[in-house]
């Protein structure tokens, strides 16, 4: 069955590169809705430019720091990919989320905090089947060294390589199958990283204006210097996950693949999407039964599998 959230659910906090105050609403939506963002704040005055934004891959205007979609009159909303990764890690299907600013709260710099509202608000099941995508040839993009893959699968696995120069970073490989809850569990409450001297360069360039030691890890070297270290060992490779996870699910349904990003980020994923579409024979649309529905992203979740994190 198709999910959508028991009744809004409201967040407030900052962008984390404008630094602006920020309040999310995600609101209940009918079935076969998929997730829709709205610029409420660009309602008024705009000349009759639609404020709606579907949360399709083929409206992201790709940018190296963040997912940002970008509407047929220009409307654009950033750092979309977290809320996104807890929707599809928590199931829900349908969705209006409401946004009164250019760029999505970053909170604590991970999904936590979106997957702890949605859990605590419930989750009300819709009387119509979930529909898949399954994936039926490989399909790879690269980028120089980095390269990102969509392989058939009967259930969507996630795996990730990355190496930096820290210590603090280093090389780090994981593999997950997000079968049922298996993002609120490992993945959900991983924040995003970068390392300090890119935060300098950043704020001097006028970005990461919201960000702070309380909502990134941010590294210097062998040096966490975030409050409390890290939640994982492994933290930054699980966080790459999340936000393909949140990339992914502008497919604009529940894939059935094995994904796997080598060095890869939010731009690399999109073009693997593009790539995707382009290919005649590459994807088909499915409708779950009971068996394959209870496989998918968040089937199944419950409260007990949140993370407990400060």
């Amino acid at each position: 069955m198709q999910n959508t959230v028991s009744h809004p659910i409201t967040f407030d906090g900052v962008g984390l590169h404008s630094g602006r105050p920020a309040r999310l609403v995600i609101r209940p939506a009918a079935v076969d809705s998929g997730i829709v963002f709205r610029r409420i704040d660009a309602a008024a005055g705009d000349g009759g430019a639609s404020c709606d934004i579907p949360a399709h891959w083929n409206l992201v205007h790709q940018s190296p720091l963040c997912t940002r979609l970008e509407n047929t009159d220009g409307v654009q909303l950033s750092t979309v990919e977290h809320v996104m990764a807890a929707l599809m890690g928590c199931g829900i299907h349908n969705a209006v989320v409401t946004v009164d600013g250019p760029e999505v709260p970053i909170l604590d710099g991970s999904a936590v905090v979106f997957v702890r509202g949605i859990l605590e608000a419930g989750i009300r099941r819709q009387a119509a089947p979930v529909r898949a995508l399954r994936v039926l040839r490989d399909v790879t993009v690269q980028r120089g060294d980095a390269w990102a893959r969509l392989s058939p699968s009967d259930t969507l696995t996630i795996e990730f390589d990355i190496a930096f120069a820290d210590a603090a970073i280093g090389t780090q490989t994981k593999r997950l199958n997000m079968a049922n809850g298996s993002f609120v569990r490992e993945l959900s409450s991983s924040r995003t990283f970068c390392r300090k001297a890119d935060v300098d360069l950043m704020r001097a360039n006028g970005l990461a204006l919201g960000g702070s030691l309380e909502n990134a890890v941010v590294v210097d070297g062998a040096q966490v210097l975030s409050p409390g270290g890290l939640r994982h060992r492994d933290e930054a490779v699980r966080h790459k996950m999340l936000d393909a996870l949140g990339d992914l699910a502008l497919a604009g349904a529940p894939l059935l693949a094995h994904y796997h990003g080598h060095k890869a980020g939010h731009a690399m994923t999109n073009d693997l999407l593009r790539a995707l579409f382009d290919q005649p024979g590459a994807v088909e649309w499915v409708t779950c039964d009971a068996s394959l529905a209870s496989k998918l992203p968040g089937a199944g979740v419950h409260w007990g599998e949140v993370p407990q994190v400060a």
